[in-house]
């Protein structure tokens, strides 16, 4: 059987497929890697490393040139009607408008002035991994250039890509980062709404009447002391469950339950050392200790 392959001009060349099963012996083997070299190796023995090396070159250089054709493009559509210009791409150039717009907005993208120097790192690439990079931001294209990622992709990791595994990545990496956006922008919104809340808190506190401001913060402190007191007062229920597992198995829990009740002691107490505040409520305005220190009446020092 023989497989045919398409070169650049228009010529066909026949060249013998390789047989999967062991078909042809060794000198024919020889011969015809022979003929394959001198044909399309330039004569050169065969070297992987240096094969691979000069692929990726013309493969840059075919992705450079569709930049450079995209130039063109653009200067041909600025100068003919829209029309010729359509006619131009068809009939003279062999170009399907939709290729001949990517190719326009392939060059407008990377021969811009953040990626210009960067562009013949990225045609590394190849046209289509290029085509497939054009939404990514200016900035992060230039930092993959220069060793960055893109979508957590560096440059090499494109390079072994598909061009389906590429899309798929930008894909998911776009919409990991709108995610990460909206759950900063609703933050940024609730940090303004807190703040806005405060500044009006403030404002009606500056506003309100003494008297009314004292009350309205009695109950928003009292209704915090209920809160504590409630669960200061559940505390019966795993308290009573550790009694009855010292009954049931004499495993005393009476030092962990006062080491427990007495850091809400100390608490209490910092609060009303903090504040001075009297043992019990008496009935008087004027702190106790503020008493015992007040001058006595004059009458009652001449008696």
């Amino acid at each position: 059987m023989m497989g045919r392959v398409k070169q650049t001009s228009s010529e066909v060349i026949d060249l013998p497929e390789l047989p999967v099963e062991h078909g042809l012996n060794q000198q024919q083997m020889s011969t015809l890697t022979q003929e394959i070299s001198a044909q399309f190796g330039d004569g050169q023995i065969y070297d992987r490393i240096r094969v691979v090396n000069e692929a990726r070159f013309y493969m840059a250089q075919s992705a450079e040139a569709m930049l450079e054709a995209g130039k063109r493009l653009i200067v041909l559509k600025e100068n003919e009607p829209h029309g010729e210009f359509e006619s131009i791409v068809r009939e003279q150039l062999g170009l399907p408008e939709r290729t001949a717009q990517r190719m326009m907005q392939a060059s407008i993208k990377y021969m811009s002035p953040k990626l210009l120097a960067k562009a013949p790192t990225l045609a590394l690439l190849g046209k289509s991994k290029l085509f497939e990079l054009m939404t990514e931001d200016d900035d992060e294209l230039a930092a993959l250039a220069e060793g960055g990622t893109v979508a957590g992709l560096k440059l090499d990791e494109i390079d072994r890509m598909t061009n389906r595994e590429l899309r798929h990545a930008l894909r998911e990496g776009s919409e990991n980062y709108q995610a990460l956006s909206q759950l900063q922008a609703n933050t940024n919104t609730e940090r303004d709404q807190l703040k806005l809340d405060l500044a009006k808190r403030e404002k009606l506190i500056t506003e309100m009447d003494p008297i009314d401001l004292g009350d309205g913060l009695r109950v928003e402190v009292s209704q915090q002391v209920s809160a504590a007191e409630i669960a200061l007062r559940s505390l019966k229920k795993p308290f009573t469950a550790l009694a009855e597992h010292t009954e049931q198995h004499g495993f005393m829990h009476d030092d962990f339950m006062a080491g427990l009740l007495g850091q809400l002691q100390f608490a209490l107490n910092q609060l009303r050392g903090e504040f001075s505040i009297k043992e019990a409520p008496d009935g008087e305005a004027m702190p106790a200790w503020l008493r015992e220190e007040a001058p006595l009446p004059a009458a009652q020092e001449e008696a």
